[in-house]
């Protein structure tokens, strides 16, 4: 089974893959017709601008009206629009004409080409991962990534928070980890877009996630721009452009400034010049790092408050912080290192692959969830980084009135809860109600308050009266949120006859008892859970604790008892923003079809290559190697042809499809292949000759030979040898004079194959009669028995013995003698070098 694992940043994607030896890294690979994704796609960017899509995590899951989504489509060069259900479609020209595609579907498209890069690495499918996510995913945005990888037909058994992984990938491989004390390490990952902190606690063989916090909108990319802009305006006074009018020269200042920054990490100050930025100007610029900073403060200034949010979660202070570890493309700008030393008053270390760790750490993770893979023993503890309540409608307090109504909540899964975790929750309802799963800090996490609402019911109490129903809340390995079940408990009474009880007293006895630890283990956790949840009275308040039924020691039974009756109801979800099945099925199928598209395009390009190469290699070796095997009238009239099909390729021929290109070959070849039929007789002719007449000479030199080891063969069956091999030869001679008058462009009279064949029948018929075993030896008659006191011959015995010796060491060692039975058969191959007869 292979174990992989994805990290999709903003602007490239990394794979790993898990081997027996550890995780490897897995390289990329380096038209409106066909998708190019991964490197491919970046490099098109430039020439394609607006069909160029990148940044796909800061769109997906997010409202269109979202203040955040549509400050990043201020910087985006592709077009992206409001959808019929309010959230974004990117805009794009794919088979000659304009598509929206939802971001889910672009997630989908590059999941699915990483997961083809995974596979060829690996040589086998790839199904089971690991996808790593930010910390700051909201549950819509998790859901979202799932159903990418569904479109790209992977089963993710995780999504990992970047940084756990990263956690994972540098705390696995420590040996020296404290068995008792715990170790923290802070993880400051300064990506593209965002930055992200994450507090663990190591101890042997395990890692506890202690804090997250983030800021979703502080990384590499904000540098940037504050340069662009920098530049923007120095340009529009010198050279009287305005970049933001131009999405090409967009694209081209901020890849200089993206250079530029990375040199002012290195040096003090930094020069800028691209050609031809725009209207045929060529530019030039110049910016201290000094400056730099200081037209970034705005950016340094949100640096710190993720270091202080984590350390107050945590509960820890930076005296207690071990080390301080730093990851991300952004994370270059000296400035941000120098703020980290002040706030953590160490050095921040860079011990790790800041562009590999994440996905090294999802392989990893995908490696222990994996059941076919050995992993050291290593637990990850994770936690939840934002607090979500349950909603619902309940009776007002101290009003008898039922239909008298108020909004209740209870926060289920706080900031920090672990993950994965259950809770249950007791409800008292007489008919369908509805409970809503909520952000209980939506304010700070700028966001829409309500993830989801299920719908429990309908269902209805045996006694007519209000039900008890547990309803089951799970927070997955994901960080998904829902209402995973819900059932009504109900008690009713068991008539037992006396008569059976006195019978068998223990057998119910030790089923009442099983069914009351049960009853009893639950009520337990309920009353846990609903405490940790702040439960209210009407939903309810904690339960009490229902004790197991007393047993009598006598055996005489009770004539009743109860029990409780487990009835599931239904439970029917509804997922704001979520995408509906027939639509997720939908996407499925158009990636499809995508896919095999760009098959049929990759095919149709090699198809198109093949002729171009062919025109190419044809032409130089009509003048080469082929020249003494084409006539001039024959080769002018092919070096047209080829220049024809070269000048098509160019014009008519630029985008055909694959038979087209499949036709034009076969065209080609029809006048190419008997030149290149008549040099590849000349080449392999005389090697086919050589090794006929030596089979030829071989066979003969054997039934001439005097040697013993033949003198079983009739000489007949010798001469029949003698003769083929005679007729083979002189087969040989004459094709080879005749060959021999013709030029080297005429069509050969011997053909290689003809000679193969040749040998082959020789060899057919010579075989058998060259390598008969000689005949066993006759069997020594038995001498008759003799007379009474007459002597024994003494040397009947002595003399046999030696005899059968000599005779067994002369067909071994001497070469004398018959050979045995299954004597080795003839070697009538041409050794390697071997002059011919």
């Amino acid at each position: 089974m292979s174990v992989v694992g994805f990290d999709v940043g903003n602007e490239s994607g990394i794979v790993a893959v898990a081997r027996q030896r550890g995780i490897d890294v897995v390289l990329n690979d380096e038209c409106d017709k066909q998708r190019f994704i991964g490197t491919a796609g970046a490099a098109s960017s430039m020439m394609n601008p607006k069909n160029t899509i990148s940044q796909i995590k800061r769109l997906i899951g997010r409202k269109f009206s979202d203040p955040e989504l549509q400050r990043d489509i201020q910087t985006l060069p592709f077009a992206v629009t409001e959808g019929s259900d309010g959230f974004p479609v990117i805009q794009a020209r794919y088979l000659g004409e304009q598509r929206g595609f939802t971001p889910t579907q672009v997630l989908g498209m590059v999941l699915s080409d990483l997961k083809g890069i995974a596979e060829k690495n690996l040589n086998a499918a790839v199904v089971d991962c690991c996808i790593g996510i930010p910390v700051y995913f909201t549950d819509l945005q998790r859901r979202a990534v799932m159903d990418a990888a569904k479109i790209a037909g992977l089963n993710p058994l995780r999504l990992f928070h970047e940084t756990t992984a990263t956690a994972l990938a540098y705390g696995i491989y420590k040996t020296d980890l404290p068995e008792n004390d715990q170790l923290n390490v802070a993880f400051v990952d300064v990506g593209h877009a965002s930055m992200q902190v994450c507090i663990a606690g190591y101890k042997k063989g395990q890692l506890k996630v202690l804090a997250h916090t983030f800021d979703r909108s502080l990384g590499g990319r904000d540098f940037d721009e504050v340069l662009v802009k920098y530049f923007a305006a120095k340009f529009k006074d010198e050279y009287k452009i305005d970049v933001y009018q131009n999405a090409r020269a967009c694209l081209r200042l901020r890849a200089a400034c993206e250079k530029l920054k990375k040199m002012l990490s290195a040096n003090p100050e930094a020069p800028l010049n691209i050609e031809c930025l725009m209207d045929e100007k060529d530019v030039r610029g110049f910016i201290k790092r000094e400056e730099f900073e200081n037209i970034s403060v705005p950016i340094l200034e949100r640096v710190k408050s993720p270091l202080e949010k984590a350390l107050a979660d945590a509960g820890l202070s930076v005296e207690n912080i071990h080390t301080v570890e730093v990851v991300g493309s952004g994370s270059r700008v000296p400035a941000i290192i120098r703020i980290l030393t002040e706030f953590f008053g160490k050095e921040p270390r860079r011990t790790m692959n800041a562009s590999e760790c994440v996905a090294r750490g999802c392989a990893l993770q995908c490696a222990i969830l994996s059941p076919t893979f050995k992993v050291r023993d290593f637990q990850v503890h994770e936690s939840f980084p934002f607090p979500v309540s349950l909603t619902w409608k309940g009776s007002a307090t101290g009003s008898p009135d039922e239909t008298v109504e108020n909004q209740q909540s209870s926060i289920v899964f706080p900031k920090g809860n672990p993950i994965p975790s259950v809770k249950a929750l007791t409800f008292f309802r007489s008919s369908t109600f509805s409970v809503d799963v909520i952000y209980a800090d939506a304010d700070n996490l700028q966001v829409l308050p309500k993830i989801s609402t299920y719908t429990i019911g309908p269902f209805q109490s045996t006694k007519g009266e209000r039900a008890k129903l547990k309803v089951k809340a799970r927070l997955n390995l994901h960080g998904i949120v829902s209402v995973e079940s819900a059932t009504m408990l109900e008690e009713e009474e068991v008539e037992v006859p006396v008569a059976v009880a006195k019978e068998a007293p223990k057998e119910d006895a030790n089923m009442e008892t099983e069914e009351a630890k049960a009853n009893a283990s639950a009520a337990e956790t309920d009353i846990n859970m609903q405490d940790a949840s702040g439960t209210g009275v009407e939903n309810g308040a904690p339960e009490s604790t229902n004790k197991p039924v007393q047993m009598e020691t006598e055996t005489k039974a009770e004539p009743s008892k109860k029990k409780v009756k487990k009835t599931n109801i239904a439970v029917v979800e509804l997922v704001y923003g979520g995408l509906a099945a027939a639509d997720l099925q939908k996407a499925v199928e158009e990636e499809f079809e995508m896919a095999l598209q760009d098959r049929v395009m990759e095919e149709t390009k090699d198809k198109k290559n093949a002729v171009e190469a062919y025109v190419y290699d044809m032409r130089n070796k009509l003048h080469d190697k082929y020249e003494e095997f084409v006539q001039t009238a024959e080769r002018d009239d092919l070096t047209a042809k080829l220049q024809e099909v070269e000048d098509w390729l160019y014009e008519d021929g630029e985008d055909e499809t694959k038979g087209v290109y499949i036709a034009k070959l076969e065209e080609l070849k029809k006048q190419g292949d008997p030149i290149e039929e008549r040099y590849k007789e000349w080449t392999e002719r005389e090697p086919a000759s050589s090794q006929l007449g030596y089979c030829i000479n071989s066979y003969r030199e054997a039934a001439l030979s005097k040697d013993p080891k033949f003198d079983h063969i009739d000489v007949e069956e010798k001469q029949k040898v003698i003769n083929e091999c005679g007729q083979a030869e002189a087969w040989l001679r004459e094709k080879k004079q005749q060959q021999d008058a013709l030029p080297k462009y005429a069509t050969p009279v011997l053909f290689s194959a003809d000679i193969k064949r040749k040998a082959e029948a020789l060899d057919r018929f010579c075989r058998p009669i060259m390598t008969k075993p000689r005949p066993p030896p006759a069997k020594p008659q038995t001498p008759p028995p003799a007379e009474a006191g007459s002597p024994q011959p003494q040397s009947t015995a002595s003399e046999q013995q030696p005899q059968e010796g000599g005779e067994e060491q002369m067909s071994e060692g001497s070469g004398q003698g018959s050979p045995p039975a299954t004597s080795d058969p003839m070697d009538t191959e041409k050794p390697e070098g071997t002059p011919s007869a």
